[in-house]
């Protein structure tokens, strides 16, 4: 029993001897040497070995004692090896000093280091474990939308939780911070509702800045100190930090955004765009494009104002905003032009948001307009397009695809760049159409990009061939308005001469096709040279005459299907006396069907009205053609001409 009461009494001192060295820890400057240097919380085993040295300094024990108090420690850390239990490691006092010229060294290269308000708030929950031995530190900042203060907490070992709490929870000491802007002392950190988050005090100081409170800073700590003016000095840095990266949100949303609409502007609707492809391409997955079109918007601004016309674009924004998704994105991509952004969609889909955006526009009646009615075009990635450029420039072309369209039973024609044939017609005027509007954006014109099409085609039969062959010549002539139709003409002649002579039915289908894209080199001439009006400089007429080389070798030699063709396109400007180009060829050195091209192509130059002259009667050209027989063109292929000459048709 007296051993008993011996051991009791042994215990007593020894929690006496803590009380008394915990509060020399309390002010550690003085309790300890300066060679002393403090342990980091994390090292548990060091931190053991010093209290235990200083039990025994402070108050020698009998050994029975300090043996029940190192089973008490090796509880402590066996029991925080469990992440469960990761609060009970700030159990362990430390003896850490503070050294506040290292402190506020580490602040001003650490804090000034940041680019973003996370790396801000976990920078800054590191110098105060490190530095000032905090349990946790807690940041929140307030959300206007939902009246509330999201936090965010870090404790000791790196672990993270988040926690909301809403303005109408008056009881709890955040909120009170928050709206009375002042510091806010508890004895508990119950109010964060995080169980597995050590008891400790807690001191809640208000983010504020340009006296507007942003938020709160929350600091755990064992017993709070006399840091409350540096973790204030602290917050108050962090608040200038929100403000600042606030006001940076603003102008950057201020710049990528439309006055008008609020939605992104072009600049803001391409950088987004940009970013969602990569995710697209990341996660292979697709993206769609929807563009839509306010129809008829300058008779609207002329007839009504631009007042009216704009009150269309925002009903057509509004509609827009109120049916797409929270990860779809709109901007206003031109004039009266608005585009969605659909990540993670196909084109069925995307036809059907258009569907039901352009049924809500049917269903709004605008004043002196009526209901708005818009051309909508859709182009989807990877299907249409895996460049930013090209997908954009398929669903504006789709868009005026649908415009040319128009309405059927009173809606607007869908179209998606994938339902459309790239040669036909309309397809191909509208796409000349976007590319001369952005020649200066893009670099390029419509031709480069209509050679790069040609190239890039699958030819799957020979009317496919036909009707590519047909739409390059009709580019080509267009570059040119003094020339309309003139590769159709030569082509028609070609084939009629080809006949004259009696060439098998397949050669007369390859010189008819030849003759057609006779002059396809042109695409490359510089149109200043091209549509000179005058008569050709020495240095424009040695541009002029590569035409037959640019054709030949960059038009035609990387299409399997029209490799044949080459010796028509290349060799239709020699002479028989070898006077021509580009090699000077004599003869039969030509070859025919390039030599039955020349007499075609020549016949129509002559015949057809020039800037500087008027087109010649068939009499006149054909007498022109006689002179030049034998020494520019075959003798031979003349004669036959000629005699065929009156019967075609010379209405150009």
């Amino acid at each position: 029993m007296n051993n008993n009461k011996e051991l009791l009494e042994n215990i007593k001192t020894s929690k006496k001897s803590k009380v008394e060295k915990s509060s020399a820890v309390s002010n550690p400057m003085a309790a300890q040497p300066k060679s002393v240097k403090a342990p980091s919380v994390p090292n548990v085993k060091k931190e053991e070995s010093t209290q235990e040295k200083n039990i025994q300094i402070t108050d020698p024990i009998s050994n029975e004692t300090a043996n029940i108090v190192a089973r008490i420690n090796n509880f402590n850390t066996k029991k925080t090896s469990n992440r469960m239990y990761a609060g009970y490691l700030n159990n362990i006092k430390t003896t850490k000093i503070i050294d506040y010229t290292d402190l506020m060294q580490s602040l001003s290269s650490t804090l000034v280091e940041q680019k973003n308000v996370h790396s801000l708030f976990s920078a800054v929950h590191n110098i105060f474990v490190d530095k000032l031995n905090s349990l946790y530190t807690a940041f929140g900042v307030f959300h206007e939308k939902s009246k509330c203060i999201n936090l965010k907490i870090f404790n000791s070992m790196g672990s993270t939780y988040t926690s909301k709490i809403f303005l109408s929870d008056e009881s709890n000491p955040v909120i009170k911070c928050f709206k009375t802007s002042a510091p806010v002392v508890q004895n508990d950190n119950g109010f964060l509702n995080i169980p597995y988050l050590n008891k400790s005090s807690s001191l809640i100081l208000p983010l504020i800045s340009v006296n507007q409170c942003k938020g709160v800073m929350i600091v755990g700590k064992e017993t709070l100190d006399s840091n409350i003016g540096l973790f204030s000095f602290i917050a108050n840095y962090c608040a200038l930090f929100l403000h600042n990266a606030d006001l940076i949100e603003q102008t950057n949303k201020y710049a990528n955004s439309d006055t008008l609409t609020s939605l992104y502007n072009h600049r803001g609707f391409q950088e987004v765009l940009s970013a969602e492809l990569q995710k697209a391409d990341a996660n292979s997955t697709n993206l769609s494009i929807i563009m839509f079109d306010v129809n008829n918007i300058s008779k609207i601004n002329k007839e009504f104002g631009h007042a009216k016309g704009d009150e269309v674009i925002k009903l057509l924004a509004e509609k827009v905003k109120q049916n797409i998704r929270s990860n779809d994105k709109a901007g206003r991509y031109g004039g009266d032009e608005i585009a969605v952004i659909l990540p993670d969609t196909n084109t069925a889909d995307a036809k059907y948001l258009a569907e039901y955006i352009t049924y809500c526009l049917s269903c709004c009646f605008v004043d002196d307009v009526g209901p708005v009615k818009v051309s909508v075009g859709i182009a989807t990635y990877p299907e249409c397009s895996r460049d930013q450029e090209k997908l954009l420039i398929l669903a504006e072309q789709a868009m005026y695809i649908s415009q040319a369209k128009g309405y059927k039973e009173g809606m607007s024609a869908i179209i998606s760049s994938s339902d459309f044939n790239f040669w036909d017609d309309a397809a191909l005027n509208s796409f000349a159409e976007i590319i001369a509007k952005r020649h200066a954006q893009l670099g390029i014109n419509f031709e480069e990009e209509l050679v790069h099409k040609f190239n890039n085609e699958q030819i799957i039969s020979q009317n496919h061939l036909w009707e590519m062959a047909n739409s390059l010549a009709s580019a080509i002539d267009a570059k040119d308005p003094y020339t309309k139709g003139h590769s159709t003409s030569v082509s028609r002649y070609s084939e009629a001469l080809a006949r004259a002579i009696n060439l098998p039915e397949d050669e007369v289908q390859r010189i008819t096709l030849g003759a057609l894209l006779h002059d396809v080199g042109k695409i490359g001439i510089p149109e200043n040279v091209l549509k000179k009006p005058g008569k050709l400089d020495d240095d424009e007429w040695q541009i002029m005459k590569q035409h037959p080389v640019i054709g030949a070798e960059k038009v035609l030699a990387p299409n399997e299907a029209l490799r044949d063709l080459i010796p028509m396109v290349k060799y239709h400007h020699e002479h028989v006396d070898g006077s021509g180009y580009p090699e000077k060829l004599k003869g039969e050195e030509i070859p025919l069907a390039a030599r039955i091209v020349a007499v075609a192509d020549t016949f129509h130059a002559l015949i057809s009205d020039r800037p500087y002259r008027k087109g010649m009667s068939v009499e006149k050209a054909c007498e022109i053609l006689k002179e030049g027989a034998g020494k520019y063109w075959d003798s031979d292929l003349i004669r036959h001409f000629i005699a065929i000459a009156p019967s075609l048709s010379t209405i150009i």
